[in-house]
């Protein structure tokens, strides 16, 4: 797919984006680098990270880091301030998740899955705000899940929902610097991360195309599907969008 580029709207900006290994943020980080950023993306594995950099070309750095530790975090805006005074962009992305239903939620995968997508998500933005240029602009990436119901899913849901709710919250509490806080909420997106989760290989396949009913685009969603509405957050077009949720689903969470 060739991504809508509008060269150089992001020249000279700075731009952090978490768990930019694969998927959606591996998109998103490409198509900020495509577009002129100063780009650092973090990930857990560094064969992975070193991958990432190399796929994504241009002006990028990888940072090692698990963003549900807060030292790993302090070590992410640490490698941006040895290179840069100020950030323009911070998309917090790391997140994830696994199936479990009420009744056979164990306290691990609650307290991982919420250090992740809601603490991780949390420290990231709050960590940022030294290096957070006024008029900056934060994306947060929750789910469609966060506004539906979905069987075994309740502890990724509602962290989901909880990442929207900061976005309503922050908005109010950023406002004297102009930082604008806005959600995107993939729905069925094509990455390794969903096929993991839904078993791999043809199972997976099975699933994607069982859950196509369900999208009036008739498709599954791919990564720089949701890349363009990140992009499009952020940057100065969307200057009056402030705390807003984008649902880049085909249409699942409407009906």
């Amino acid at each position: 797919m060739s991504a809508i580029h509008h060269e150089g709207r992001f020249e000279n900006k700075v731009v952090v984006v978490t768990g930019g290994t694969s998927g959606i943020g591996l998109a998103t980080a490409r198509a900020f680098a495509a577009e002129g950023a100063s780009v650092f993306i973090t990930g857990r594995r560094q064969d992975a990270l070193d991958a990432a950099v190399q796929a994504i070309g241009g002006k990028v750095t990888g940072v090692r880091a698990d963003m549900s530790h807060l030292a790993d975090i302090d070590r992410l805006y640490e490698a941006v301030q040895k290179r840069h005074a100020h950030i323009d962009v911070v998309v917090a992305n790391a997140g994830g998740g696994s199936f479990a239903p009420l009744g056979a939620i164990d306290e691990a995968h609650f307290d991982q899955t919420f250090a992740t997508n809601v603490k991780g998500v949390l420290f990231t933005v709050q960590k940022a705000l030294p290096l957070l240029r006024d008029g900056a602009s934060i994306v947060l990436m929750a789910s469609s899940t966060a506004s539906t119901g979905t069987p075994a899913f309740s502890v990724y849901s509602a962290t989901k929902a909880a990442v929207r709710n900061f976005a309503r919250s922050w908005i109010l509490d950023l406002k004297d610097r102009r930082i604008r806080v806005n959600v995107v909420s993939p729905g069925v997106t094509d990455t390794a991360g969903l096929n993991d989760l839904f078993g791999g290989g043809a199972q997976s396949e099975d699933v994607k195309a069982g859950l196509l009913t369900n999208i009036p685009s008739g498709r599954v969603g791919r990564p720089e599907d949701i890349a363009e509405a990140v992009l499009f957050l952020a940057s100065d077009a969307a200057g009056f969008i402030n705390g807003a949720e984008i649902a880049v689903d085909g249409g699942m969470a409407q009906i």
